[in-house]
């Protein structure tokens, strides 16, 4: 058996899936539920999971699957309490209804990817540990498993990318010369660069003038990932 509440999320969770293919966000759920805050929906989802009623989708903010129905909201043959229970249930509900089909559907669904940090944090990205993530629209990446990290410094102003950006990075291992890549360097410091192979080296360049490429043996360079997009926040 469900709690009222809980019947109640699931029921909004359903209906606005099927109105607009995408779930509620945690503020639309708390304030059609009239929660005081975002803490009891999170416990609802919580409950409703680990009951097997609804699943999150990884890295996506608004992500959530309804796997089944209560058994009370289900008319069962031969016995009219589950039917007045059913049509009850329904009749309460109603507000639930309207209000998932009156809000608007948000323009682009949202992944949340990991943060790892700043490009020049100096180890490897493996070895970043951190639950931190950015909200960025799906429109912005392609196929593949990305990543977010924070640009330091201006050695890629002429490319358009500035200290304080978002590098949102697709991970790869290999890379076309011409291509900005997160490339870590003798293990120890991830940089993002141009990539060029030239006379059995690796030429990282930069896109500002007041830098010099850096050259290095193959061995010494492993490709962390390709830049796949650019994030901005303005103050």
């Amino acid at each position: 058996m469900l709690t009222r509440k809980q019947h109640e999320l699931l029921t909004f969770i359903q209906v606005r899936l099927e109105d607009s293919g995408i779930s509620p966000s945690f503020e639309e759920m708390k304030e059609a539920l009239d929660l005081k805050s975002k803490s009891g929906v999170h416990r609802l989802i919580s409950a409703l999971e680990e009951r097997g009623f609804i699943r999150r989708l990884p890295n996506r903010a608004r992500a959530l699957e309804v796997l089944r129905q209560p058994e009370s909201s289900v008319t069962k043959p031969g016995g009219t309490a589950p039917v007045r229970a059913a049509a009850s249930a329904n009749s309460a509900l109603a507000p639930l209804r309207t209000a998932a089909k009156a809000a608007p559907a948000p323009a682009n669904d949202v992944i949340e990817l990991p943060l790892h940090g700043k490009i020049a944090a100096g180890v490897p990205i493996e070895a970043f540990e951190t639950t931190a993530t950015l909200p960025v629209p799906a429109a912005l990446l392609g196929a593949g498993e990305h990543y977010a990290l924070e640009v330091s410094g201006d050695s890629m102003v002429e490319a358009g990318i500035f200290d304080g950006d978002y590098a949102l990075v697709r991970k790869t291992d290999v890379a076309r010369d011409g291509e900005i890549v997160v490339a870590l360097v003798r293990g120890e410091e991830a940089t993002l660069k141009y990539l060029h192979r030239e006379k059995g080296m690796i030429r990282l360049d930069p896109a500002n003038a007041a830098y010099d490429p850096q050259f290095y043996r193959p061995e010494e360079v492993a490709v962390q990932g390709k830049l796949a997009g650019l994030l901005r926040r303005y103050h």
